[in-house]
């Protein structure tokens, strides 16, 4: 370990002393009543000291103003070199950033909230080439550009796909697009691969739902299939009762609402009345005189009691 080293370990004396210095430097800094007590100091090399002192700004818990001193070589004056405020071990401070892209979750979107697609998205790959060779018999193959070189005419040299016309006639582009398949870009694999693990995460065989239920949506009615590679494992529930109602399931998804899971009982009917035509109830059209629970009296002990 060299001389330097060990002198710039060692606080200068001078440097350290001049904490009236760097206490005013700070308070100059910041607003009044801001900056608390002198908390220590830091040799930066030689004769160079920082001093740091208690910050007691809101929000800037655990921060703290350092001043840094400095003084000449074979000087006895000592004077500032900065005054900044920063973080204290346990300061609390910002999280780190994060570009917009990578904050961006499912769900975030708005009305009128335009997402970009960056060019080099892996979910996506080109729906044709930009570059195809056109049929022979294609106005704008190679045979018919010198045919039409010859006859002193005009023809574009600019792909079907750059013309600000429609495309012309056999060519690739005219022939994907009358066929509806003239997309610029189209699912890649990766594409294809992340949107199947994230609508199985949701709506697989792995849910507590399906678990449950009593089959699986590849037998039920209610299921509407996709079109694409991904229908032969996806397609879209039209139960209202359902959970997953509007959305992409797995074939391995079910529950409750299953169209074949059980049939909806009929509701219970009273039995018919019994009619027995062989009898006769005989039904009295005054009550017996010994039916109630007071015991007949004749008129003759009524009429003691005063009653007619």
């Amino acid at each position: 370990m060299s001389a330097a080293t060990t002198r710039s370990r060692t606080p200068d004396r001078l440097c350290a002393e001049a904490v009236d210095l760097a206490r005013a430097a700070a308070e100059e800094a910041a607003a009044p009543g801001v900056v608390g007590e002198h908390v220590g100091l830091l040799s930066e090399g030689d004769r160079v000291v920082t001093h740091f002192f208690e910050c007691k700004e809101l929000g800037y818990r655990g921060w703290r103003w350092a001043a840094t001193v400095a003084r000449a070589s074979r000087a006895k004056i000592v004077t500032l070199d900065e005054v900044v405020l920063l973080p204290g071990p346990d300061a609390v401070l910002a999280p780190e950033w994060v570009p917009w892209s990578e904050r961006l979750r499912p769900g975030d979107m708005g009305p009128g909230d335009l997402l970009p697609t960056d060019a080099e998205d892996l979910r996506l790959e080109p729906g044709w080439s930009g570059e195809e060779e056109p049929p022979p018999n294609s106005p704008v193959s190679h045979e018919m550009a010198e045919l039409v070189e010859a006859e002193d005419a005009e023809v574009t040299a600019a792909p079907p796909a750059a013309l600000p016309t429609a495309p012309t006639r056999g060519s690739i582009s005219a022939l994907a697009e009358e066929l509806g398949l003239r997309r610029a870009r189209v699912l890649s694999r990766y594409g294809l691969h992340t949107a199947a693990d994230r609508w199985e995460e949701s709506y697989g065989a792995k849910t507590p739902m399906a678990q449950a239920a009593p089959a699986t949506c590849v037998s039920c009615g209610f299921l509407q299939h996709i079109g694409g590679s991904l229908g032969q494992a996806f397609g879209v529930c039209a139960n209202e009762f359902s959970p997953a109602d509007g959305r992409v399931v797995s074939l391995a998804y079910g529950c409750g609402g299953h169209s074949e899971a059980a049939v909806m009982p009929k509701t219970p009917q009273p039995a018919p009345p019994v009619i027995d035509e062989t009898r006769v109830d005989p039904f009295p059209l005054r009550p017996a005189a010994d039916s109630g629970s007071v015991p007949p009296v004749s008129d003759e002990a009524a009429a003691e009691l005063g009653h007619s």
